[in-house]
Order: C-alpha cells, then sequence, then structure tokens
C-alpha cells in the first residue's frame, strides 16, 4: 500500500508543476503581449506607407496622358491598368489611325512586373495580331414577342 507521506509528496508535485505551467504561460503570454505593443505601431506606419506609395503610384499611372512630357494625346489614350496600363491609337483624333503604341507609365524607381516584360518581348518580337470575332446573328436578333 501507498502510506501517506507519498500521497503528500505526489499531490505536492502535481500542484507544483500546475502553478508552474501557469506562471509560464502567464509570463509567456505578458511577452507575447509586450512584444506586439512596441511592434504594433511600427507595422501599422510601414503598411501605411506601402499602402501610400501604391495608391500614388497608381494615381500617376492613370493621370500620366495629363501629365507634363507625355509624348500622347489623351484623348487618344486608353486606360487598362492591367496588363499595360493604356494602348494609344496614335491618329484617331483625325479618324486615321497610323500607330497602336502600348504604354506602362511607371512612378518612383518601380519596375516592370514578369508579366509586363514578357508583353513588351511579345510586342518588340512583333507577334501582335488584328483578329475580328462577329457575334451570331442568332445571338443579337430581337424576338417577336
Amino acid at each position: 500500500m501507498v502510506d501517506f507521506f507519498t500521497i503528500i509528496l505526489i499531490a505536492i508535485f502535481l500542484i507544483g508543476i500546475a502553478i508552474a505551467y501557469t506562471i509560464g504561460f502567464k509570463s509567456g503570454a505578458f511577452r507575447r503581449d509586450k512584444y506586439w505593443q512596441d511592434t504594433i505601431p511600427d507595422h501599422r506606419k510601414d503598411a501605411i506607407m506601402k499602402s501610400r506609395a501604391v495608391l500614388g503610384g497608381q494615381f500617376s499611372e492613370q493621370l500620366a496622358p495629363y501629365l507634363p512630357d507625355f509624348n500622347y494625346l489623351p484623348t487618344e489614350c486608353r486606360f487598362l491598368g492591367k496588363p499595360v496600363d493604356f494602348i494609344v491609337f496614335k491618329g484617331m483624333d483625325e479618324k486615321n489611325i497610323t500607330e497602336v503604341v502600348f504604354v506602362e507609365a511607371k512612378s518612383g524607381k518601380s519596375k516592370l512586373s514578369p508579366q509586363e516584360k514578357s508583353l513588351k518581348e511579345t510586342i518588340e518580337k512583333k507577334r501582335v495580331r488584328w483578329e475580328e470575332y462577329r457575334v451570331p446573328e442568332d445571338l443579337t436578333k430581337k424576338d417577336d414577342l
């Protein structure tokens, strides 16, 4: 049989483990909370700065045809955004399109994305063509009701 003294020792040992676990858990939670209290303002500041840079870039991209040194008439530009910012139909105002130009507007130190580089390469290799699609007539006819 297990004597009374052994049972007391086991109970004290288990209580000690429970107390140590609770203290460790609370200590870890306190350190974690302290860490986030110290770092969240920096993370927020960084996120705001990146967001402003992105929004500023997007805004300036859309305004590019109206900014100084833009080589084309704003009325001949069509904004796409992705995968290229503008397609310029040079001569469209005179109803005689003489050239189609793909324009990517960049601001700051931004660089071409892999997709933009791929598009540039495709255009430079003259892998561009015209295709006409005709909508089937039965889809556009009005049914008499």
